[in-house]
């Protein structure tokens, strides 16, 4: 009678071979649950839903602790789900990877900013600097000018903010809210000083 379940001695080819094979098996599964979890949270940041993408990126993370991909899109998630504290981190690292990628720099520049409304002066100092790096490697990359604008107005910067505004019409000369700023700052400037204005 044929034993079915022969074993083999320690170290032998076959056995190395069988643990070759469960390891590779083990990797595909791994990238495979990577791919599906990074285009399911991908998916839902399109959609704007922050949140939900989190844990995907989070655990992503964890099997990819470098990978600016998933740096850049869980900051992203976390920016738009206002947990700005928790991005600024993942973005750093994530400059620290790809300094030269414009996306990583803009999406830190809303994670240093936070809500316009309640920002410090030194967090629009630190976005202004990481939206002017965005500019330096890419000076057409979307919204950026006009994102600076919005700070320049916030902090009464009134020619800073015309020519923020004038550079986002350059990039894009379809993009009314800059348009409309645009000639609103224009107004402001036009005026006598003023206690509101200045």
């Amino acid at each position: 009678m044929t034993d079915r379940n022969p074993t083999y001695p320690a170290g032998s080819d076959t056995n190395n071979d069988e643990h070759d094979a469960l390891r590779r098996r083990l990797h595909e599964m791994s990238e495979e649950q990577f791919r599906r979890q990074m285009t399911q949270a991908t998916y839902l940041l399109t959609q704007g839903k922050g949140k939900e993408a989190i844990p995907l990126l989070e655990r992503c993370l964890e099997y990819r602790p470098d990978d600016v991909d998933v740096l850049t899109n869980l900051g992203g998630a976390y920016v738009l789900a206002e947990r700005h504290r928790h991005a600024v981190p993942v973005l750093e690292r994530a400059t620290e990877l790809a300094a030269d990628n414009p996306a990583v720099w803009s999406n830190l520049a809303a994670a240093y900013l936070g809500k316009l409304i309640t920002a410090t002066g030194e967090r629009q100092t630190r976005a202004l600097a990481a939206y002017r790096r965005v500019i330096e490697i890419d000076p057409a990359y979307p919204n950026v000018h006009y994102h600076m604008g919005l700070i320049f107005i916030d902090r009464r910067e009134w020619d800073d903010a015309h020519e923020a505004f004038s550079r986002a019409l350059e990039t894009n000369p379809n993009d009314n809210d800059a348009r409309t700023m645009r000639d609103r700052v224009r107004e402001i400037r036009r005026q006598p000083p003023t206690p509101q204005n200045n």
